[in-house]
């Protein structure tokens, strides 16, 4: 029986000795490869906190001491112990637990947490409600060095150092973000470690923290020693411990930011595959070559560059012409507006679950100064992503935004003209949502003038019923034409939209002459979505529109073709809706 078999709840960890809990780590380390290899997800952050992890559960008594891990990217070996290690040990298991904190699967979850810098603000509610009840128990946040480059665990910190109770952060210091550290705050870790945690200059002296600093941070006496000391403390405490990326599997200590996180087998990967060609790809190439020609040109990543193709040799050839602002979404907007302000040419891209975190910057900081930056949407899209990553919010969120241009190119060819011209732009702000998938191309230059607005182009001319293809979803109304042809007989109208933030008020007013239906298709979330104000322009008219995306819900690892087929996303389901409505 391996030493994992014993454990079945956090308690049973007490009871092993030292040398069992050395054993335990490495097969923790081997269900957390298993896993990933299987399904995919986070692995070298998980890799390195394993001996924590084990020391945590050991000192400490959860659920009635809490625990929050920061962004879940270190929440593997939690689980394990937490009575869900068959979500790494058994095949058929292995999609039943998520890959981030979520009390739905156990009590030992306090929240639902993906994004980053937030453990320290949520523990402190947590903290100051236990306070207010009078009870007295540990509250515990574990945060990684790479998410306190985010403005919320700045402000989580400034307002925990005053609990005047007990509080407890552990910093795990690995000396990385998904990439490399970003920032002047990390001049301070590095002073801290080089000197065993003995600087004057100290990050969390100054907020107010009583300060203690662990070397070996894969030691597990050494945590349990120290999580000892501060058991039941009543003030609140850093705990700053320098632990190694990817630790027990060599790959991911030797290139650390490719392992972050990886895809389904691997393991087992030809690295020798050919290169192909992606939208990431066709990104890169484009701010490569105008970077060359133009100086002012400058890449911006809030610390997640491998997601969208900013690879080390891109980064490297950028030179000074890139900036990792960190995890810091809010102030990547800002100094993207700022560089466009002062006639530099920003080009920042984001993904869209985290461009959400941005709305005020958006708005205030970009927008009302109009300021010429443009900013890149990835992965927007329905997906059987988790609840906490899901692309399907930007339309609603960025659209309804005056100044903002939104645009949603569907092929290679309109993505580089869209792209070349909000660079070169200098009127409007201006997002363009990436398409999402394999790369589509029509081999034919796009010469569209998109300076002149909302602008829609007619793919296909029909009549009596009108099919708005947006971004992702125009060769979904092309299908939807095709079936209608097949079962119908009627020759549709197929529309490319391209702007989502404004219509195209004379070509929707000539549909009027010869179209009965129009259906809006959109690769996003409906309420308040590119479709509505086509619904909105109509609703005064005999016009009949059916809006299609996604509902308004936090959908948490579902299969896309069930999602499809909930939301009526299929070529027959939408055919069969119209045969209902004529």
């Amino acid at each position: 029986m391996s030493v994992l078999d014993k454990i079945n709840i956090p308690q049973d960890v007490k009871k092993l000795t030292l040398e069992e809990m050395n054993t335990l780590a490495g097969e923790i380390r081997e269900g957390i490869l298993t896993r990933v290899n299987a399904i995919g997800g986070h692995l070298g952050p998980d890799l390195g906190i394993v001996e924590t992890t084990i020391a945590m559960h050991y000192v400490f008594n959860s659920p009635v001491d809490k625990f929050v891990f920061d962004v879940s990217h270190q929440v593997y070996p939690h689980k394990m112990l937490t009575g869900r290690k068959e979500g790494f040990t058994h095949p058929l298991e292995h999609s039943e637990i998520s890959g981030y904190f979520n009390p739905e699967e156990s009590e030992h979850d306090p929240f639902i947490i993906g994004h980053t810098s937030t453990s320290i603000s949520l523990a402190t509610g947590l903290a100051k409600a236990r306070d207010l009840k009078g009870e007295k128990y540990n509250i515990i946040a574990l945060i990684g060095d790479g998410s306190l480059s985010g403005g919320e665990a700045f402000e989580g910190f400034n307002n925990a150092s005053v609990l005047d109770s007990n509080f407890i952060a552990i910093i795990n210091d690995n000396e990385m973000s998904i990439a490399e550290t970003q920032g002047g705050l990390y001049k301070n870790l590095a002073e801290l470690r080089n000197t065993k945690g003995q600087a004057e200059n100290n990050f969390f002296k100054i907020f107010g923290f009583e300060y203690y600093y662990v070397e070996e941070g894969n030691d597990i006496k050494a945590m349990i020693d120290i999580l000892q000391k501060v058991k039941d403390t009543q003030k609140p405490t850093v705990i700053h411990i320098h632990t190694l990326k990817g630790k027990g599997y060599e790959p991911a200590v030797e290139d650390k930011e490719a392992y972050h996180w990886q895809l389904p087998g691997f393991m087992n990967k030809n690295e020798n595959s050919a290169p192909i060609e992606t939208y990431d790809t066709i990104t890169t190439d484009y701010i490569l070559k105008k970077h060359e020609k133009d100086n002012t040109v400058i890449a911006i990543s809030p610390s997640t560059p491998g997601a969208y193709g900013f690879t080390k040799d891109f980064r490297n050839k950028l030179d000074k012409n890139y900036t990792d602002v960190g995890i810091a979404e809010e102030h990547a907007v800002a100094y993207a507006s700022g560089l466009a302000k002062n006639g530099a040419k920003p080009i920042l891209a984001v993904l869209s679950s985290f461009i959400q975190r941005t709305y005020d910057q958006l708005s205030q900081d970009l927008a009302l100064n109009n300021s010429p930056a443009t900013i890149l949407v990835c992965w927007g899209a329905i997906s059987g992503a988790d609840a906490t990553h899901l692309g399907i919010f930007d339309i609603p969120m960025i659209s309804n935004i005056p100044n903002i241009v939104y645009l949603a190119p569907t092929c290679k060819e309109e993505y580089l003209k869209m792209l070349d011209w909000s660079v070169e732009q200098t009127q409007y702000p201006v997002a363009i949502r990436v398409p999402y998938g394999n790369v589509i191309s029509t081999g034919i230059e796009d010469t569209t003038d998109y300076s002149i607005l909302n602008k829609f182009k007619v793919e296909e001319l029909g009549e009596k019923i009108a099919l708005i293809g947006l971004g992702n979803f125009l060769p979904l109304a092309k299908e939807v034409k095709q079936e209608l042809k097949k079962q119908l007989n009627i020759n549709a109208t197929v529309i490319n939209p391209r702007f989502i933030t404004g219509l195209d008020n004379e070509l929707l007013e000539n549909l009027k002459q010869n179209h009965s239906l129009v259906i809006t298709l959109e690769d996003g979330v409906i309420n308040g979505g590119f479709g509505e104000k086509i619904s909105r322009y109509y609703g005064s008219s005999n016009m009949k529109v059916l809006n299609y995306g996604a509902e308004k819900e936090f959908t948490d690892r579902i299969p896309i073709d069930k999602l499809y087929e909930k939301y009526h996303l299929t070529k027959e389901l939408i055919v069969n809706d119209i045969k209902n409505i004529l």
